[in-house]
């Protein structure tokens, strides 16, 4: 091609020949060059650009290299995720038969992770000490696509440290202050454990609720690509001399038979734009608007419907007074079948007010992205707190809508009585619902925290080749941390769904347990249908009847 610089061919590609001769750099000889458009430029201009491509190459050859690592490594990252599957089983089967055991053992496990992690920095950080580049600062290294670099710092090695000793200080104080109320939260863990184990159907139920959003998403996408993709191509009449047709449409087919050519004989029909000028174009922005909020309304939809089904499945058991032989043959299927039934105008309801704050928090987001070459502070700070208060409320609103799926599980009320129920319930007992229900949740993170520390480090090992048994087995990688992050990433998802069943058993459980408190006196007439270690735990017995 004809360029406006003296060109290189490098592999197949035209550079710039830029050299440095005695400190002046030249291009062909020269300190400026003409930029195609008459305009003299500096060689230094050019020398930007440059270094600003030569970026570009360095992470198409990052992604290059990244996509090589899953190539050879994929097979050994799906055993990855296996083991985090059968690992979380495996812990849930155990906590529903050792609940109080295991929560000590996981926390002691936690500790212990955490305490190795800040030993492996330490041992790195001092195995570097003397070696040659170590001392190097991060900010003296900057950006590096290697992110092995930064690997042979001291500096990196240190601030590992100190953050996991800040993790491993902040647990530990936790854990000291919450100490008693954790045999509270223990109970509650072992009636959800007895609970998941007579519903075992309910720990694969997330896979049909993954099945649902999968289906929502290809819907929200395939929509989307045939909204973009279906503009048209726009032809306009441009023409150098005055005409009364220029900018009016045209048809480049019949253009030379039409009249505009005879009038205007220096009139062509060129491509102006891709798009349209029909109704339908002018509206395709407000149809993509359209298609984003059914997505967050269909999605919000499947997982409220996963939250109801699982809620009345864990109600009829905590509502059976002799358990397990008063629940029905298949809760799960019943429940779902409930829901649908019933509760489906409650559940769409519960999810277009959550569908319609995170519309509006997309809106947000989008003014803002559109405000950051803006001076104005004060639109900034006005923004910033919208986005704030919105980030809060629609926290409020999943915790509301969750709570108000268990009373419609539990009582078959519309979707206002229920969330109005479930607000009050939890208002009166705001010092339960803010000990129980929050540690119980600290105790799943640390559940989730074990289990992605576990299979973690065992990747590490693997993939950085420190296992002796299996050193030859482990693929050639060019960024070990490419397999290792994806293992870690999709354990977690792993561990989040499988503990996701028991949280919303603790939450239902809980409202049941709040109910049967308030509605039951233990007589013959309104008896208590918690479990006999929860009616020991708060002092409570059936008069006239023995316990189930």
């Amino acid at each position: 091609p004809n360029l406006p610089f003296p060109p290189w061919a490098v592999a197949r590609r035209c550079f710039p020949a830029i050299r440095a001769r005695k400190g002046v750099i030249t291009v062909g000889n020269e300190t400026t060059y003409n930029d195609g458009t008459g305009r003299q430029r500096n060689v230094t201009e050019l020398l930007e650009g440059a270094k600003k491509a030569n970026v570009v190459l360095e992470t198409r050859q990052l992604a290059m290299k990244i996509f090589e690592d899953y190539t050879v490594s994929w097979y050994w990252i799906i055993i990855g995720l296996v083991i985090a599957m059968v690992t979380s089983f495996i812990f849930i089967v155990l906590l529903r038969f050792l609940a109080g055991i295991m929560v000590w053992v996981m926390i002691v496990m936690v500790i212990l992770v955490l305490g190795y992690g800040i030993f492996h920095c330490y041992v790195e950080y001092a195995k570097l000490k003397g070696a040659a580049g170590s001392d190097v600062s991060l900010k003296e290294l900057g950006f590096q696509t290697d992110l092995r670099v930064y690997l042979h710092l001291r500096q990196t090695w240190l601030a590992f440290m100190i953050i996991l000793c800040i993790v491993e200080a902040a647990i530990i104080l936790l854990l000291i202050f919450l100490r008693k109320r954790i045999l509270i939260a223990i109970a509650l863990i072992k009636e959800a454990s007895r609970a998941v184990g007579h519903i075992m159907m309910s720990l694969l139920f997330p896979l049909c609720t993954f099945f649902l959003l999968c289906l929502c998403i290809a819907y929200w996408a395939s929509t989307a690509v045939f909204l973009s993709t279906s503009n048209e191509a726009v032809y306009k009449v441009f023409n150098e001399s005055a005409c009364q047709f220029s900018g009016q449409t045209c048809n480049p087919e019949t253009f030379n038979m039409s009249n505009v050519t005879k009038l205007c004989p220096d009139a062509q029909c060129l491509f102006a734009f891709y798009g349209g000028e029909t109704a339908y174009h002018q509206y395709l922005v407000i149809l993509q608007f359209f298609n984003v909020f059914m997505f967050f309304w269909l999605a919000n939809f499947v997982i409220a419907l996963g939250q109801v089904t699982l809620a009345g499945a864990f109600a009829s058991y905590y509502w059976a007074f002799k358990k397990p032989d008063d629940m029905p043959a298949f809760p799960l299927f019943s429940s779902f079948g409930r829901a649908l039934r019933y509760h489906t105008g409650s559940l769409a309801f519960g999810s277009l007010i959550l569908a319609i704050v995170q519309v509006i928090r997309v809106i947000l987001e989008y003014l803002d992205h559109r405000l950051k070459a803006a001076d104005s502070k004060l639109a900034k700070f006005f923004l910033s707190c919208l986005k704030c208060c919105f980030w809060c409320l629609e926290k409020f609103i999943k915790f509301l809508n969750r709570n108000a799926y268990i009373m419609i599980a539990i009582y078959g009320t519309n979707f206002c009585a229920s969330a109005r129920n479930a607000f009050f319930l939890l208002m009166r007992n705001i010092i339960r619902v803010a000990v129980l229900d929050k540690v119980t949740d600290f105790l799943f993170f640390l559940g989730k925290l074990l289990i992605v520390g576990s299979v973690g480090i065992l990747a590490f090992f693997f993939f950085t080749q420190r296992i002796k048994l299996v050193q030859d087995t482990a693929p050639p990688l060019n960024y070990y941390w490419v397999p290792i992050l994806t293992v870690i990433v999709g354990s977690y998802l792993i561990a989040h769904g499988f503990f996701s069943v028991y949280g919303m058993c603790v939450d239902t459980l809980f409202l049941c347990f709040l109910e049967d408190l308030e509605r039951n006196d233990g007589s013959a007439e309104k008896p208590y249908f918690m479990s006999p270690d929860l009616k020991k735990l708060l002092k409570k017995t059936n008069k006239g009847q023995p316990d189930a």
